[in-house]
């Protein structure tokens, strides 16, 4: 995998980068003067901020907290990470790609579906109906890590940790069961996967990124969620929505990924601290996510979400029609690399 270098279907982001660059270093400046002011002065010899588009409660979030403290105890507070969550320095997943490359911000907590239009390797862990279960997206990640890590690589990065999403379903006022019910569904989708899919199946899909959603179900902009239990309960979907149906539709991926510079700049031991903190929060988070799913179905049913588990065949047939359609364009736009990754991950089932 090279470096793609047509920014074209990325060229706003690139721009808003630039622009918010210059004006996230002066919210910076502020908040570093306010600390001073206050007693509240760091010892710590490197600092970085990291972005990331998710409340502070979600799977992906709590990851990032987990590598902040590991790092902090590894180093012995030679580094700090202060986080940025819920967008708060205005990045959504498909800005901070190139806002890491550039160094506008150090490191990021991206949902990598976002970064089709850089490489179509980013869609590889949302294509649907592909890898529903922890051990799943975990043996297709293997398969392809190298693949990203080159990627990053090639554009001025270093991959951190991956993090995967519990099973996507549909969130929605009514069970979203059968394909009269997806009728024209104004729905969001998190990523071209989604969009190509839902389309094949008959509803009117709008991508969006997670921090767009609430705005967009509060306006009656869209009816209906694609998404994971985590993702909902993050968003608090409850306040808008009453039914969650489980169709376990894919276990897409986080990555966690810092600016090549600011990592190659640490000491030789800093380095290596990097590297077990990562590697310690990868392992921790895979070993929570198998029982996320449970605590948020417990949560959702508290706030009153109607959980449905039963799909008929029927609709069952629609979703893997619809996805293949899905498949093929994906098949189509990455080349023969792609096919031999699903070649080696069927293989092994």
């Amino acid at each position: 995998m090279i470096k793609n270098d047509s920014r074209a279907p990325e060229q706003s982001a690139f721009i808003m980068t630039k622009l918010r660059k210059a004006a996230t270093s002066g919210v910076f400046a502020v908040a570093m003067a306010w600390s001073t002011l206050n007693g509240g002065a760091s010892a710590a010899e490197i600092k970085w901020d990291m972005a990331n588009e998710y409340p502070p409660t979600n799977i992906h979030s709590e990851g990032d907290s987990f590598f902040s403290k590991r790092l902090t105890e590894l180093t012995k507070g030679e580094i700090e990470i202060t986080h940025h969550f819920g967008a708060s320095l205005g990045y959504r997943s498909k800005d901070q790609f190139y806002a890491v490359a550039d160094g506008a911000i150090p490191l990021a907590d991206t949902y990598v579906g976002a970064l089709s239009g850089i490489d179509p390797l980013f869609l590889l862990s949302s294509l649907p109906f592909l890898a529903g279960t922890p051990a799943d997206a975990q043996a297709l990640f293997d398969i392809s890590k190298a693949d990203y890590e080159k990627l990053f690589a090639a554009n001025n990065q270093k991959l951190l940790f991956v993090s995967p999403w519990p099973p996507s379903g549909l969130w929605g006022k009514n069970p979203l069961d059968s394909k009269e019910a997806l009728a024209d569904l104004r729905m969001r989708t998190y990523d071209a996967n989604g969009t190509i899919t839902f389309q094949a199946a008959g509803a009117s899909p709008v991508q969006l990124s997670f921090a767009d959603v609430i705005p967009q179900l509060s306006t009656g902009g869209i009816d209906a969620v694609l998404n994971s239990a985590e993702g909902g309960v993050s968003g608090k979907y409850w306040e808008y929505l009453s039914n969650f149906t489980e169709i376990n539709y894919s276990m897409p991926l986080n990555m966690v990924h810092i600016n090549l510079d600011s990592y190659n700049a640490l000491s030789d031991e800093l380095k290596a601290a990097v590297d077990q903190a990562a590697a310690d929060t990868q392992v921790h988070i895979w070993e929570n996510i198998q029982n996320r799913r449970q605590k948020n179905y417990s949560t959702m049913r508290e706030n009153g979400i109607t959980i449905t588990d039963t799909l008929s065949d029927d609709f069952k047939t629609l979703l893997v029609e619809s996805a293949d359609v899905a498949r093929q364009k994906w098949l189509g736009d990455i080349g023969p690399r792609g096919a031999e990754i699903l070649d080696v991950y069927l293989a092994r089932k």
